[in-house]
């Protein structure tokens, strides 16, 4: 999860002012946490009170309820780190429905899922139990659960090729043309390509090489 954290801090100073180049500064100063790493450490916070987990809809139940929690509790902690505006309203409001909302948070804090998920079955429905509170629309669904099959896939050993074929042939078929000769390109990517994965993008760099 280190490398959903690194990524996040090197892309915050983007986070506003997206980029479309490798040619950046990736140890500024001002880098910080955002959302994305607070979210993050708050699902792994909530699996790792469940784990070793049971897949039964009572359990996933709970999950969600645990997680509901600690993400408003994340929120009074730490207020001013970038929520998005649907987030926040949901945080406020008592009923906290899912908002059906088809943007990348819910890919952004997943990287957990993959590493305990112990099978793909695994991955996919705990990328959807803890997506789902929020980002029920079926994009930003598809979205995590790509991103936490990468992160499963790069832990079981697979290539950068294979990971890449699975994502081109089961989820986006658009990324067919993303350069991913090297350790430092690959890292470089998420910035020049669209300034918003950067988070989701360190997840899977951090199982493929380390740190």
């Amino acid at each position: 999860m280190l490398g959903a954290i690194i990524g996040d801090m090197v892309g915050s100073q983007y986070d506003f002012n997206p980029i479309k180049t490798k040619k950046f500064n990736a140890f500024n100063p001002n880098n910080k946490m955002t959302d994305d790493s607070y979210l993050t450490i708050a699902v792994a916070k909530v699996l790792l009170k469940h784990y070793p987990i049971k897949y039964t809809q009572k359990e996933l139940e709970k999950i969600q309820k645990d997680l509901t929690n600690e993400f408003v509790l994340t929120f009074k902690n730490h207020p001013f780190v970038g929520y998005g505006d649907l987030f926040v309203r949901w945080c406020l409001n008592p009923d906290r429905k899912p908002y059906n909302s088809f943007g990348n948070g819910s890919a952004m804090r997943i990287s957990s899922v993959g590493w305990i998920a112990n099978s793909e079955e695994e991955v996919k429905i705990l990328s959807k139990t803890v997506s789902e509170i929020t980002h029920n629309h079926k994009e930003g669904l598809k979205g995590a659960e790509a991103v936490a099959l990468c992160v499963y896939l790069a832990r079981k050993g697979y290539s950068k090729k294979e990971i890449r074929d699975r994502m081109i042939n089961d989820y986006y078929p658009e990324i067919k043309e993303l350069d991913l000769k090297g350790k430092k390109t690959s890292f470089l990517n998420p910035f020049a390509y669209d300034g918003e994965s950067d988070t989701a993008f360190g997840n899977i760099f951090n199982m493929a090489y380390g740190y």
